[in-house]
């Protein structure tokens, strides 16, 4: 068995996804779906918005398409920088993207969350499903499912999504 876990591994594994609670947000914006989708589908505006409040994006790579990769960096405040990765599973333009989600190191390869200070019973890779809608001309329903998130770790993906939404929300609504 390969147990070498500094390169994809992922991509013959199927994520053990069923032990955890997903994470579920919805926002809806004073924006056009189209401009909604735009900031997760080009990498200089998801740098604009990627990761809590207090955090920057000192680096964002997307090759948006079904079977393409991103690599996303986190930096906080004090410096340190939290890498994920993914691989795009399915991409409907203007209703939905499902992407894998793994952290990384800074060339994208897989590594367990112990190696970046997370605690808890993670999976190597995680799943994101982000769904649009328009209910009303000229707004946009986002709803985030982050599925593979350990129980511990719920409230506070809930408030790192919740907080990179409001940098989100201020991009689309004041671009």
């Amino acid at each position: 068995m390969d147990t070498n876990l500094n390169r994809d591994t992922t991509k013959n594994r199927t994520p053990n996804l069923e032990n955890s609670t997903p994470v579920v947000i919805s926002r809806t914006f004073n924006a056009p779906v189209e401009q909604v989708w735009k900031v997760w589908a080009n990498a200089d505006l998801m740098q604009q918005w990627w990761g809590p409040e207090n955090y920057t994006s000192p680096s964002a790579k997307i090759d948006f398409r079904v079977g393409g990769k991103s690599l996303l960096a986190m930096k906080d405040s004090i410096g340190a920088v939290v890498w994920s990765g993914g691989v795009y599973k399915e991409i409907i333009p203007f209703k939905k993207i499902v992407t894998t989600d793994h952290f990384a190191d800074e060339k994208g390869h897989v590594i367990p969350a112990s190696e970046v200070g997370m605690t808890g019973d993670w999976p190597l890779e995680c799943l994101i499903t982000v769904e649009f809608s328009s209910p009303v001309k000229g707004q946009t329903k986002m709803t985030i499912t982050h599925k593979g998130i350990p129980q511990e770790m719920h409230d506070d993906c809930v408030d790192g999504w919740n907080s990179s939404i409001n940098k989100l929300q201020k991009l689309v609504e004041h671009h």
